[in-house]
């Protein structure tokens, strides 16, 4: 029993390392961020994003919470617009274990690990998710946050996941004051 708890919540670290989502930012040090109040959408940009349309769906209600918990209004005539890109790579992971020195031979030597090497092959996909928040006013690009992690491919962990990526990149917003 009191080997199970180190491996469960060492099986806990690894789990919850994998799943993180890194996320940056980068923003106009010469803005004043508490005069936003309102958003929109900024609907040409977001057309131009190559994912689905369930997923742009799921991405941009996500926002829309994040940025009403925030403070902020949707309106027709916003102080920020709010776009969005995505881009992804696939990662493929190759791994060979070794059973031993030479054919098995070495510490612990079991007959019916002869013959050596093993090799396991992962793939992945590796999601990046840009929010932009632009002055309307000005049409100019303000605040930019991005969050990188893997993607799942099943609707239960993708929703989890889209949730996530927006929590973790809007976390950074406002910029704090230095």
């Amino acid at each position: 029993m009191k080997i199970f708890k180190p491996l469960s919540l060492l099986f806990f670290m690894i789990i919850t390392a994998c799943s993180s989502v890194s996320v940056h930012n980068d923003y106009d040090k010469n803005v004043d961020f508490s005069s936003y109040k309102t958003f929109a959408f900024y609907k040409n940009g977001i057309d131009k994003v190559e994912i689905s349309d369930l997923d742009k769906k799921r991405i941009l209600k996500a926002i829309e919470n994040q940025l009403t918990a925030k403070g902020f209004t949707k309106s027709e005539n916003p102080d920020v617009l709010v776009n969005l890109f995505t881009k992804s790579r696939e990662q493929v992971d190759v791994t060979t274990f070794n059973n031993g020195w030479g054919y098995g031979w070495g510490y612990g030597w079991n007959p019916y690990l002869w013959g050596g090497n093993r090799t396991s092959v992962r793939t992945s996909t590796t999601g990046t998710l840009f929010i932009d928040l632009i002055d309307a006013k000005k049409k100019e690009l303000v605040w930019q946050g991005e969050g990188v992690g893997e993607i799942f491919k099943n609707q239960k962990d993708k929703e989890k996941r889209i949730q996530e990526f927006v929590t973790e990149i809007l976390k950074q917003y406002p910029p704090e004051k230095k």
